[in-house]
């Protein structure tokens, strides 16, 4: 990765669009330059997938959940995980350092969702309890990371000399 692969997915964050055009116009770097880079970055595995971008509140998943999660001591953590994942609505598990195991994030339609998310929970072996915090407004919930860097940032820590 170089100063130019920076470039190309920075823009592509700030942009919030995957157009090859609208990244060369703002970069000034080819179109077939930017495809064949795009190219490398997903064989290497920098670029996972090709996404769709849905507002979740306009679809109307516009309750957020933040659950802390206690698992029993005798459990596997990425077992633990992957089951605390598998409940409906949970969007992000995070495992964490601390006297909290894992946070999990759910984007839910309502109350009721969230009374039914909490059920779930508790019914789960591998949970010992739960702690949830309902999100009053989001201050920043970006998925796009690379917009809350400079691109001069980006390039410094990012880029090996």
């Amino acid at each position: 990765m170089d100063e130019k692969d920076v470039q190309i997915l920075k823009s592509m964050e700030d942009l919030e669009t995957t157009s090859t055009e609208a990244v060369s116009d703002a970069t000034g770097i080819p179109i077939s330059t930017i495809h064949y880079r795009l190219n490398k970055l997903r064989e290497t595995g920098v670029i996972k997938n090709d996404r769709l971008d849905i507002d979740l509140d306009k679809l109307g998943l516009g309750v957020t959940i933040l659950v802390e999660v206690f698992t029993k001591d005798d459990r596997n953590h990425t077992e633990s995980g992957r089951i605390i994942s598998e409940v409906e609505g949970v969007t992000k598990v995070f495992f964490t350092m601390g006297s909290t195991d894992f946070i999990a994030l759910a984007r839910l339609p309502d109350s009721d969702s969230v009374e039914r998310l909490i059920s779930e929970f508790e019914e789960l072996d591998a949970v010992a309890r739960t702690d949830s915090t309902f999100v009053i407004d989001r201050e920043l919930d970006s998925h796009y990371a690379l917009q809350q860097y400079a691109e001069e940032t980006l390039v410094e820590e990012l880029i090996e000399e």
